[in-house]
């Protein structure tokens, strides 16, 4: 969620740090504040709303310095006001800050009474007047950055920078993600590596309770003791290529066109296209043996789960359960020997799914992740990577990660299944196949442009939207629901068809637009079934169907997203697409912030 830059070096800082807090956009924001040494005194500038607001005031008021901190905070403790965006700080020390400081009413109660004066409601600013009010007993920086980092509780991730030591930087994480960027004479800090991408490409990142200390020349590391250690620099893969929207107007419609590539891609590096297999990567345990998979995600990463539970049970025939992370933990479930952990995450940063890994690592569980960021804290600590090849994801909801992790969850399925002997070569070879038929139909799809946009129209104008699937298209339904709700703002909610009759189908009438997906296979016939009570209530229905599937229900279907026709196992990977695409127009005829909704962080990264 928010996003960290530091810059101690040769250059002017406070550019630097503003244009790569630009990158960190798409984390979700709601303010933004850059802090630079100035002839030795700390000096700010802070402004909520977007970094064009920044931006403004750094036009106005500039801050000069080659030492500086900026973030881009998304509201936790404190609503977003310039007094409570970070940079916080006394005349001594300014810093930065993700995540939350559990025990900070306790601390903040304390250094009031020792005499500190607060001015903002934020957690983070009880770690700078902690660490100013050790620097006023005598303590140097580094000292007090230690002393106060032994005081606090919960996730966080910190950069501090003193008055008077322009040479001087701290950071430090415990439960969020940190990285040290090397350059030539001049050093750095972010929240990811998307982040340090335009300043280096060689990047360390501090483990769990680490702190490092930071000169314009290097770093030294610290683990939670005190103790110095090390850790590997690497070159991370990302470009410093700025990520632009070229000629779309958003950058997911961008991001939408991108379904067909990132499908592709993400089959090229699985699917052996010569003899029809799925190649997973080296494996520490046996699929063979193995008595269950838990599988634990949030948003629509769960969903995405969800659809991976089924063919699990379907074709590997390997009982699977399905939960969303921010619960998994809290219910304690029992492990049985033989257990498997898979995470299923955009950023692999996302705090929830990070405990559900945690739990699943103290239980013995090997742990797999599907994760389309291989730097990140998931991928780093997970025993197997699956890839989502979907390059960097800027827009808020998630798009191409989601049919991206689609497919290497139904790749997953099928390797898992041909090991397990439930499927044999021929099998495997077919539904491979069906597998590589998906990108060339999702670029027919994106060709709908039109139908999509009248069907947005009717949509648009209502209050109420039903979603309706089976089977793994149950989990599509919800991701339809999901991303109305996300970037258009209407209460929208996904059912499996069948459990309408159970109480949900008191809800319909005219007003309500119900949108069937319904591709035909073995429960076309139970789903339209379910759509003809809808109809019989007065609801409009809206058919995403091939187009056998479309005429069956022409007749009771007030308009249809005919699809092409493709193997039923697939189905869930391409109807994913029009789903969203759906959401999308309908939020630009509403006029919403389509890739920066209202509330929402790309990546959350506290519980």
């Amino acid at each position: 969620m928010c996003g960290i830059i530091g810059v101690i070096g040769t250059r002017q800082a406070a550019p630097l740090v503003l244009e790569s807090l630009r990158r960190l956009e798409y984390r979700g924001y709601d303010s933004a504040g850059i802090a630079t040494l100035v002839n030795g005194h700390i000096e700010r500038r802070r402004a909520p709303g977007k970094l064009g607001n920044l931006a403004a005031v750094l036009e106005t008021t500039p801050l000069s310095g080659t030492t500086g901190i900026g973030h881009t905070r998304w509201a936790t403790h404190g609503a977003p006001t310039e007094g409570n965006a970070h940079p916080h700080g006394t005349a001594r020390v300014s810093i930065v800050h993700n995540g939350i400081i559990e025990n900070h009413a306790e601390l903040r109660a304390e250094l009031e009474a020792a005499g500190q004066v607060f001015s903002s409601e934020t957690d983070t600013e009880t770690v700078a007047q902690l660490v100013d009010l050790y620097l006023k007993q005598g303590m140097a920086p580094v000292e007090a950055a230690g002393a106060a980092l032994r005081r606090l509780e919960g996730a966080y991730a910190l950069a501090m920078v003193f008055a008077g030591h322009p040479e001087l930087m701290v950071g430090a994480c415990h439960g969020a993600p940190l990285a040290v960027g090397f350059g030539e004479d001049e050093m750095f800090l972010g929240s990811d590596a998307l982040a340090l991408a335009p300043l280096t490409r060689r990047i360390a990142f501090l483990g769990n309770g680490d702190w490092a200390v930071l000169s314009r020349t290097g770093a030294v590391f610290l683990d939670a003791t005190g103790a110095e250690v090390k850790r590997e620099v690497k070159l991370t893969a990302l470009s410093g290529a700025a990520v632009g929207k070229g000629n779309y107007r958003h950058f997911m419609e961008k991001e939408l066109h991108e379904h067909p590539g990132v499908i592709g891609d993400t089959l090229h590096q699985m699917v052996d296209p010569a003899t029809r297999a799925v190649n997973l990567p080296k494996l520490p345990f046996d699929p063979a043996k193995l008595s269950r998979v838990s599988l634990s995600a949030c948003g629509g990463a769960y969903f995405a789960a969800m659809a991976g539970r089924h063919w699990l049970e379907e074709i590997a025939r390997l009982p699977a359960d399905v939960d969303v992370a921010s619960e998994f933990r809290y219910r304690e479930p029992p492990v049985i020997p033989g257990s498997l952990g898979v995470l299923v995450s955009q950023s692999g940063e996302t705090a929830d799914t990070i405990a559900a890994m945690d739990y699943m690592r103290a239980q013995g569980m090997p742990v797999l992740s599907v994760v389309n960021v291989p730097e990140s804290t998931m991928a780093r600590a997970s025993d197997v990577v699956m890839q989502t090849v979907a390059g960097p994801e800027i827009a808020v909801a998630s798009t191409k990660a989601f049919t991206a992790q689609l497919t290497v969850l139904a790749c997953l399925a099928i390797a898992f299944a041909r090991a397990r002997g439930t499927i044999d070569q021929a099998r495997e070879a077919a539904l491979t196949q069906a597998l590589l038929t998906v990108p060339a139909a999702a670029a027919e799809v994106l060709d709908q442009a039109a139908t999509i946009q009248r069907v947005a129209r009717r949509v648009a104008e209502a209050r109420d939207v039903l979603y309706l699937g089976r089977g793994a298209n149950y989990a599509i339904a919800l991701e339809g629901a999901l991303k109305l709700k996300e970037i258009c703002y209407i209460h929208a909610e996904g059912y499996a068809a069948g459990e309408m009759k159970h109480g949900p189908i008191a809800l319909i009438d005219k007003s309500v637009p119900i949108i069937a997906i319904a591709p035909s296979g073995p429960l076309f016939e139970k789903t339209a079934s379910n759509v003809q009570e809808a109809a019989a209530r007065g609801g409009q229905i809206i058919v995403l169907s091939d187009a056998v599937g479309a005429e069956k229900l022409r007749s009771i279907s007030v308009d249809a997203i005919v699809m092409p026709t493709v193997d039923p196992f697939v189905a869930p990977i391409l109807y994913a697409i029009p789903v969203q695409l759906l959401a999308y127009h309908v939020a630009v005829l509403k006029g919403t912030d389509v890739d920066q909704p209202r509330n929402l962080a790309k990546s959350v990264t506290v519980e």
